[in-house]
């Protein structure tokens, strides 16, 4: 597949390595020389100096051959023209845009990007990905990670493990015998910055990071088998008041009556916009690092804090301030990839990468096959995938136990119309099917290959 790459920031040049890794076509456009040459020196991709809009860049870049354009400028106008003109004058099949922009994503002008008007197949708002991340992250008090697949039917949960766990060092195989009703298959276990798709021999260890699967039914069970079980924040104060701290505030006064909710915002123009715009969130003016301001937000009594200004730093140490005073969980927006690794040693609970969010994004509409949903795991060392098993996938039609899956690739649940299936050495999968699998980084060209439509499908 070819593809082009409109801006080399920290989420184009993600999307080139993803894909650039797994032997694509990809050549990326930047109109800054020093940008451009960092990512010629450390992805094996194409590079282009220029106007990713211009119809002459676009040429040269081969947007007369290229499957997909991915436009993730740092301006919402260059991403849009680059889409118009790669679809009227190169006929680019799909084209993805990042905008930031509200009033672009206004849903009173979601006619604005139907194919005779402005065509983009995709639009990602950054701000509005982070924010439903965090949310999701709030629904399950005690794990750093929460993606739902199935239609809702299956959570994937990412969580800590320490001394107390109760399913540390216990071979895998072992744990259905010695916790009969722990209805959970182990995906991924990241260690030491490494990722491990386990076998049953394998062991969980204080320290690791683990995702596993379950039904959405046995999540607050599942959850105390590892040894949380913590009530869900109704006390909780937001730092930042930007696009993602208004949306996450917005979607909470919605979907949560009770909550009591406080919201700091250093900016006292901007503070005054969101006491108008917000129904029940009280505003507080000020800078969240002093400590008379927290004490304002009654911060000792909280019992979450959700960092997301503008500022990495500024979001790890109010948090580290905010535990310190007393509130019992800190979730951080963190852009810097080098910070990730800092967050649970520091004792933040966690962390939120808008570049992930975007990603996972993108990948879910760039992947071969039928997929329903993706989440990038660790800056893509690994995917959580959910997709359809077809009639030609090799994957269909025998017991699991007869067929030879790939190294890294492990399957975690199935959903057969209302049927959740956890599966077995005897599982038949059957066309249609969706299935969840963890899927390391070296594994991903194998999976597609399992879940590609195949000619003999039409």
């Amino acid at each position: 597949m070819k593809v082009l790459v409109c801006g080399a920031g920290q989420v184009g040049s993600s999307i080139a390595r993803h894909l650039a890794g797994e032997g694509n076509n990809v050549t990326i456009i930047d109109n800054r020389p020093e940008v451009v040459r960092k990512v010629a020196d450390t992805i094996e991709v194409t590079t282009i100096i220029g106007n990713a809009a211009h119809p002459d860049i676009l040429n040269r870049a081969g947007a007369r051959d290229a499957d997909m354009l991915v436009a993730v400028t740092q301006f919402d106008e260059v991403n849009m023209v680059a889409c118009q003109v790669a679809h009227s004058l190169f006929e680019v099949p799909v084209k993805i845009a990042r905008i930031r922009a509200q009033t672009y994503l206004d849903p009173t002008w979601a006619d604005l990007y139907r194919r005779e008007h402005l065509p983009i197949d995709l639009v990602i708002s950054p701000e509005i990905e982070v924010a439903r991340a965090i949310a999701r992250r709030l629904q399950v008090p005690g794990a750093f990670d929460m993606i739902p697949f199935g239609h809702g039917r299956l959570r994937v949960i990412g969580v800590r493990c320490d001394e107390r766990c109760p399913l540390i060092n216990t071979p895998l195989r072992q744990l259905t015998e010695i916790f009969p009703r722990l209805n959970i298959v182990v995906l991924g276990i990241v260690r030491n910055d490494r990722i491990i798709v386990p076998r049953g021999e394998d062991q969980m260890l204080a320290g690791d990071e683990v995702y596993f699967v379950t039904e959405s039914g046995h999540l607050e069970r599942s959850m105390a088998a590892f040894g949380h079980e913590e009530k869900e924040a109704r006390r909780m104060v937001i730092v930042g008041g930007g696009n993602v701290g208004l949306f996450l505030a917005d979607d909470l006064e919605r979907t949560h009556s009770g909550l009591n909710l406080k919201l700091i915002e250093i900016d006292p123009e901007r503070a005054r916009f969101l006491t108008e715009r917000l129904g029940r969130t009280v505003v507080i003016a000020g800078d969240a690092l002093e400590k008379e301001i927290l004490e304002e937000a009654n911060i000792a009594e909280c019992e979450a804090i959700i960092a997301v200004s503008n500022d990495d730093e500024v979001n790890i140490l109010t948090s580290l301030l905010a535990k310190r005073a007393g509130c019992q969980r800190a979730l951080a927006l963190i852009n810097n990839a080098s910070y990730a690794s800092l967050v649970g040693p520091l004792g933040i609970d966690a962390s939120v990468s808008p570049r992930e969010s975007t990603v996972s994004t993108i990948l879910q509409r760039i992947r071969r096959g039928r997929i329903h949903g993706i989440h990038s795991v660790r800056d893509g060392m690994a995917e959580i995938v959910e997709a359809e098993a077809l009639e030609t996938s090799p994957l269909v039609g025998n017991p699991l136990r007869e067929i030879k899956l790939p190294a890294g690739l492990l399957l975690g649940a199935v959903v057969r119309g209302e049927e959740v299936i956890i599966p077995r050495g005897d599982t038949v999968i059957k066309p249609r099917d969706r299935v969840v699998t963890f899927v390391a980084r070296t594994a991903i060209k194998r999976f597609e290959q399992l879940f590609a439509v195949r000619m003999e499908f039409f």
